[in-house]
């Protein structure tokens, strides 16, 4: 059973390379948005994300960007 997540990623550079910081959750896309606004300033690029998760083995597919700030990758090449 797949079921739709709200993701925020922030990015920073490491030795010239574009890379993700720690994976946050929001309950909802408004949330989601609102919060990688709010990280904005802190991080080279944020990006917030719908994904569908399956919930029996966690994996996530079908992202769906929902706002980005700054730099950020490509979330299928990562």
């Amino acid at each position: 059973m797949a079921a739709e997540k709200f993701i925020i990623l922030p990015y920073r550079r490491n030795r010239g390379n574009l890379v993700s910081g720690e994976m946050r959750q929001a309950s909802n896309a408004a949330s989601a948005e609102k919060i990688a606004a709010a990280m904005a300033d802190r991080f080279v690029g944020v990006a917030a994300y719908a994904v569908m998760v399956d919930e029996e083995t966690g994996d996530m597919s079908a992202p769906r960007l929902l706002s980005k700030h700054g730099e950020v990758a490509d979330l299928l090449a990562a």
